[in-house]
């Protein structure tokens, strides 16, 4: 599967309905959106299960892949693309035993050390930052920036990096230069009066 540029990572806070969110970016889809379902932390498996199962029945149709974070199981029982796995989350090498050789894997990183095992362990792509300040998840580390970015895409050539952390379409431009492949996003799209719109101009941005 060739990845996406665009990953809208579904927004678990209170109050909002991840499968709306969906709903809204499907509208304006092409081949670059990628969805990445993220339960809360609080969130039974029960219900990151009938969610998933949702986000997965409408994306599937239209050719959109979806990976469910952290909750692999929950991958698996959904059919899932894939998954993707931060730092306190089951390591690289279980995360690829658990989902097998064919499934999309994606691993946070933020240091070109972390990321070059990352990859070695069995990582597609990388989710890369934070690289600006963000308010949509608590106890993130100090944002690296454009310049932290072009150290990690350094030091591992060839591996899709994909940008997250404060993301606006206005930022793309620096980051694609700074050798991301894409970006993902959270607020951009998820606070967005018109979310369908917000999802749109980034899918312009990334392909440019």
């Amino acid at each position: 599967m060739a990845l996406g540029r665009l990953h809208l990572i579904t927004d678990s806070r209170p109050g909002r309905d991840p499968v709306a969110l969906v709903r809204a970016a499907l509208a304006v889809a092409t081949p670059d959106l990628v969805v990445q379902f993220r339960p809360a932390d609080d969130w039974t498996d029960r219900l990151a299960y009938e969610l998933a199962n949702q986000i997965v029945a409408l994306c599937r149709p239209v050719g959109v892949p979806v990976l469910v974070n952290d909750r692999l199981h929950v991958a698996l029982a959904t059919g899932a693309a894939g998954g993707h796995v931060g730092a306190d989350d089951l390591p690289v090498p279980a995360a690829r035993r658990l989902l097998g050789p064919a499934a999309v894997l994606g691993a946070t990183s933020r240091l070109p050390a972390t990321a070059l095992r990352a990859v070695g362990d069995g990582a597609d792509y990388l989710g890369v930052g934070p690289c600006y300040a963000t308010s949509t998840k608590d106890g993130l580390p100090v944002s690296i920036g454009a310049e932290g970015l072009r150290a990690v895409a350094r030091q591992v050539a060839g591996t899709p990096i994909i940008a997250i952390g404060g993301i606006t379409a206005a930022r793309v431009p620096e980051l694609l230069a700074a050798g991301a492949h894409g970006v993902a996003v959270i607020g951009a799209v998820s606070d967005a009066a018109d979310p369908s719109r917000a999802v749109a101009d980034l899918l312009a941005a990334v392909a440019s």
